[in-house]
């Protein structure tokens, strides 16, 4: 299965969700980019470290055209991303996860909201592929 996340800036969902679907399914092909690219989130390094998962390696990548076109799904995990994906093949499943943007939020409860996010990615890739595959 081939998994491409995809996010405006692909700084903390797309990247969280890039690291968590690699952790719960392991031999998945799974990458994530961004529309317009900015720069990971170190917010989203630490979230994962507390989770096991070292992602001191992010960066914030643009979209492989030939990655997209050769994916099983895409999923957007914004308006944004959603509204300027490029055309997916007809083969292609199209997930939208439209959820809340940490980075958004400031102070005390930043770190709170990166939990809240990575706890929301990690159920969506359960109920959507775990949940599903076993019942298959």
């Amino acid at each position: 299965m081939q998994v491409y996340f995809l996010y405006t800036g692909n700084a903390c969902r797309s990247q969280l969700a890039e690291a968590l679907t690699q952790q719960l399914l392991p031999g998945w092909r799974v990458q994530s980019a961004g529309v317009q690219p900015t720069a990971a989130d170190t917010m989203t390094v630490e979230e994962l470290a507390k989770r096991g998962i070292d992602w001191s390696h992010a960066q914030a990548k643009p979209i492989d055209m030939a990655y997209l076109n050769g994916s099983d799904v895409v999923v957007t995990l914004c308006g944004d991303a959603r509204d300027h994906c490029p055309v997916l093949p007809p083969t292609t499943r199209a997930l939208h996860w439209p959820l809340a943007d940490p980075a958004q939020v400031l102070g005390a409860a930043r770190a709170d909201a990166f939990t809240a996010a990575a706890d929301q990615i990690e159920t969506l890739i359960q109920r959507t592929w775990l949940t599903e595959n076993s019942q298959g």
